[in-house]
């Protein structure tokens, strides 16, 4: 089996465990399709808050196996790259947040995987690097876009020139990962955020979600008018002022807790 799904029902969660450790979790056509499949089935799901996507030790995810793109004839890899693209990134069109919990090297194509996640948390053994020049092979998973996005356009082009690891704890002060985690509690904490985007409306929070997808794509006075159209239709048709009623006192006692 190339990839483990686990629901958590009681906190709304599904873990996603890429599961080729023997290869380092190398993307596969058998693991891209698993993934696929996992991510569109969970996304239909009304039970499901967050997804959390993580590696089965030692690594993440090694990036896209070398070993079968060298061995593959020019004509395979011809047909390859001349079939239709089912969805931009690594990822295909979803709606629920999912969390990327690295455990571990997160390489090239297994970079572009963890970059297609909402946000991520790391173990203190997670790494980072991007190959794609010194393989020969150009980044088509959305790399280019989103580490920038990221980490600024400067340190993008230096792991890609250069194709140095960075660790984990140069990702949190660059700005690619959220947290950094002892290994053993990586999976715990993930699931403490998870199970925290859990207690808000799936609604609620899938409508922030789009929100952050189409705004981010604005610029200027545009974004900030398309904001403001969002929020008065939001407040305007589907505003619950009993749950607001609700959760005031405990929004109150959340933040006293957590400052």
């Amino acid at each position: 089996m190339v990839l483990e799904v686990d629901v958590d029902e009681s906190t709304c969660t599904a873990l996603v465990t890429l599961n080729r450790p023997e290869q380092r979790n190398a993307l596969s056509p058998d693991l891209l399709a698993a993934i696929d499949d996992a991510v569109i089935e969970l996304d239909r799901r009304d039970d499901i808050a967050t997804i959390i996507l993580t590696g089965a030790d030692p690594a993440f995810c090694a990036g896209f196996d070398l070993r079968r793109l060298a061995t593959e004839t020019p004509s395979a890899q011809e047909e390859h790259q001349s079939s239709p693209v089912e969805h931009f990134g690594l990822l295909p069109d979803h709606e629920t947040p999912i969390i990327g919990a690295i455990n571990g090297p997160a390489v090239t194509g297994g970079l572009e995987l963890a970059l297609s996640c909402d946000f991520l948390v790391a173990s203190e053994r997670a790494s980072f690097a991007d190959t794609h020049a010194r393989v020969g092979a150009m980044p088509g998973g959305g790399l280019t876009i989103r580490l920038p996005q990221l980490i600024g356009i400067n340190r993008a082009r230096q792991m890609s020139f250069t194709g140095d690891f960075v660790s984990a704890e140069q990702a949190v002060a660059w700005g690619l990962v959220n947290e950094v985690i002892p290994h053993d509690r990586l999976l715990t904490r993930a699931r403490q955020v998870a199970a925290a985007i859990g207690s808000i409306p799936i609604a609620n929070v899938r409508e922030v979600r789009r929100m952050y997808a189409e705004i981010g794509e604005l610029h200027g006075l545009d974004a900030y008018r398309r904001e403001n159209r969002w929020a008065r239709e939001w407040m305007a048709d589907r505003f619950d002022r009993a749950r607001l009623t609700e959760e005031r006192q405990a929004i109150i006692e959340r933040g006293r807790s957590q400052t």
